[in-house]
């Protein structure tokens, strides 16, 4: 088991701390289910072209699958004097079936046989990913319906602007992962070729069947150049700048809820089971998920970074450099995972406090801009108009009055135009009910934009 199978042209042993050195096998463990996948529509496609015979194509993938079920049940033990997980499987099955093992990897290298096994893995946890970006989707929508008729102050600069519907708000989030489903289909399509076949740089002697493979294996079609498919690690860049956007989108949703749960805004409450104590001021309740998930976006950004600074200099074909390539690939996958599930749940169980939100969205002025909009309305150039709303909310701050608390006379100090009209569009309800166009906060917009996601959700 320790000898190398590549070991014919050596006359030295592998230096013991270079063989630890250079192993990938102690993170690339969880690739198993995949390249044993891979494995067996190789070799079966070498049966069909009469590479190897039908029966040994079928002894080999009788191993594979008995090492397979070895493996899952915790009956192997991977090993670093191996390298990789593409060796110790190999390995085995020769030791398995004998000599015929050794056939398995006629007309393909270790090269060609990496890049498959990491689509195949990135293509199924893409799906996963995709799956809980919708759940999240879920929540903020469900959140966003049980909401239509909640008011809270909509910021610019952490500054009261002017009032919008929570469920406005939430579909802003909704939105925003929604943009980022489709990142990762995107992703998912591009990557969705079959790189096996193209050896170790430059193709194989034998007559292969890669449409065939591709077809068992579930890719959309075979790569076109077999320099490319051997050194193209672009698949992964793409992914963990989608995932960085993700975190990114996490992150700011994680800002907004420890303010909101705060005791200076007091507008949510988050379920006890995501949240902590103090261990030394009993009365705290800390937002530590949406703080740690805050938190985590930079390890996901540091990963893209890690596989841009990796692939810049690398000249064609393969490098070994490029084993570094699975570790913030893997990261980037169990971190947005993790962050998602966690999320979706949280965002599910929180607990939204209507008053407090509608207290504070009265505080700041908020309905100054369906002043201007009025005179406006009533002929009155808008800059004219801006200038007249100033004088009036200087006035409120001097006079310590809230707008709608304004009388008709103190209204018309600032301009001849308003009437006892102005008590219409100056309430918050009327403020946010105002902007119905599309896009806009009035609940009959926000109405018809949860509708328009529940459908698209039926649809798929």
């Amino acid at each position: 088991m320790s000898k190398k199978l590549w070991g014919g042209r050596f006359t030295q042993p592998t230096d013991k701390f270079v063989e630890e050195f250079t192993a990938s096998i102690g993170f690339e463990q969880r690739l198993y289910p995949y390249d044993i996948q891979g494995s067996k529509a190789h070799a079966q496609m070498l049966g069909r072209q009469g590479i190897i015979t039908p029966a040994e194509a079928e002894q080999i993938c009788t191993g594979l699958d008995q090492i397979l079920a070895d493996i899952e049940q915790g009956k192997i033990e991977f090993s670093v004097a191996l390298e990789d997980i593409h060796m110790n499987i190999e390995a085995r099955l020769i030791e398995r079936i004998g000599s015929v093992g050794g056939k398995l990897h006629t007309g393909r290298s270790r090269n060609d046989q990496v890049a498959v096994d990491i689509r195949l893995y990135l293509r199924d946890e893409l799906r996963a990913i995709i799956a809980y970006l919708e759940a999240l989707k879920d929540s903020l929508l469900t959140q966003a319906e049980q909401n239509l008729d909640t008011i809270m102050p909509g910021y610019t600069h952490l500054q009261t602007a002017q009032p919008v519907l929570f469920a406005h708000h939430m579909l802003a989030y909704y939105e925003m992962f929604t943009r980022d489903v489709g990142r990762m289909r995107d992703c998912l399509q591009r990557m969705n070729v079959l790189p096996l076949g193209a050896g170790a740089l430059a193709g194989t002697t034998f007559p292969i069947d890669r449409e065939w493979v591709a077809q068992q294996l579930g890719f959309d079609g075979v790569t076109r150049n077999s320099l490319d498919s051997v050194s193209d690690r672009d698949f992964a860049i793409e992914f963990c700048a989608g995932a960085a956007t993700i975190m990114m989108h996490l992150s700011r949703l994680s800002e907004e809820l420890v303010l909101w749960s705060s005791a200076d805004f007091n507008f949510i409450e988050l379920s006890d089971s995501f949240c902590t104590g103090s261990s030394i001021m009993p009365q705290k309740k800390n937002p530590d998920v949406p703080e740690l998930v805050r938190g985590k976006s930079g390890r996901v950004y540091g990963n893209l970074f890690s596989l841009l600074t990796l692939m810049k200099s690398l000249p064609l074909a393969y490098n070994k450099d490029m084993q570094e390539d699975k570790e913030p690939l893997f990261d980037s996958i169990d971190t947005v995972k993790g962050s998602l599930k966690i999320f979706a749940a949280m965002i599910a169980e929180m607990r939204v406090k209507t008053d407090n939100m509608r207290v504070a969205a009265a505080r700041g002025f908020s309905t100054a801009t369906d002043i201007a909009d009025y005179c406006v309305r009533k002929g009155l150039p808008f800059r004219q108009a801006h200038e007249v709303v100033g004088k009036t909310v200087r006035y409120c701050i001097e006079q310590d009055k809230d707008i709608p608390e304004l009388s008709l006379e103190e209204f018309r100090q600032f301009s001849a135009l308003i009437d006892a009209d102005i008590y219409d569009y100056v309430t918050l309800d009327a403020s946010v009910n105002a902007r119905t166009a599309t896009g806009g906060t009035a609940r009959c917009a926000v109405e018809r934009e949860i509708a328009l996601a529940r459908q698209a959700q039926t649809k798929g």
